[in-house]
């Protein structure tokens, strides 16, 4: 049983096999971004904080594209989906936080929350088919191939980063405060 804490996230296991503890510490990062988007119109999802154009709208629809982008192209070689498939990455490399305005609360909501249940589903897979040492199917230029202990630390990362975003935007737009 996982404990979970005041704020509803699964606490990281203290003792547990390190694809356990990885993929434990994912999870609470993606339930700490849950928390700080959870009850915001519009309004709150498109507030920016001083100089920034960084929104809490634009963060859930770039950790959507982060997920799939790991899990599924970068792991398995797969290529994109709806709606990435269909945007002019050249012309625009950060449509994903720019659109985000343009999307309703409902939508940014059901696209994360979407793309987390397929990229959980696609680490399943991976981790059942070569573990933690199980090279991506896409590689860099070079040739090489991250693992996929390097995408779950990768993905680690980007929430870590992001929900400390999140946590100023969210003061900013309802005084709320907390990890």
């Amino acid at each position: 049983m996982t404990d979970v804490d005041e704020q509803g996230r699964p606490e990281p296991p203290l003792a547990a096999d390190e694809a356990g503890t990885l993929l434990g510490f994912l999870e609470f990062h993606r339930a700490t971004l849950a928390w700080k988007c959870a009850g915001l119109d519009a309004a709150g999802l498109r507030a920016t904080v001083g100089a920034s154009s960084m929104t809490l709208g634009g963060l859930l629809k770039h950790l959507a594209y982060v997920e799939d982008d790991w899990s599924s192209r970068w792991l398995h070689g797969r290529d994109r989906q709806p709606p990435w498939d269909a945007v002019d990455w050249k012309a625009d490399p950060d449509w994903d936080w720019h659109s985000a305005a343009e999307d309703s609360p409902e939508q940014l909501h059901a696209l994360w929350q979407d793309a987390v249940a397929r990229s959980r589903g696609l680490i399943a897979e991976g981790l059942a088919d070569g573990g933690l040492e199980r090279p991506a199917r896409r590689t860099w230029p070079d040739g090489r191939a991250p693992s996929l202990r390097w995408i779950l630390v990768h993905l680690i990362e980007e929430y870590a980063r992001h929900n400390g975003h999140a946590d100023l935007l969210r003061e900013s737009v309802d005084g709320r405060t907390g990890e």
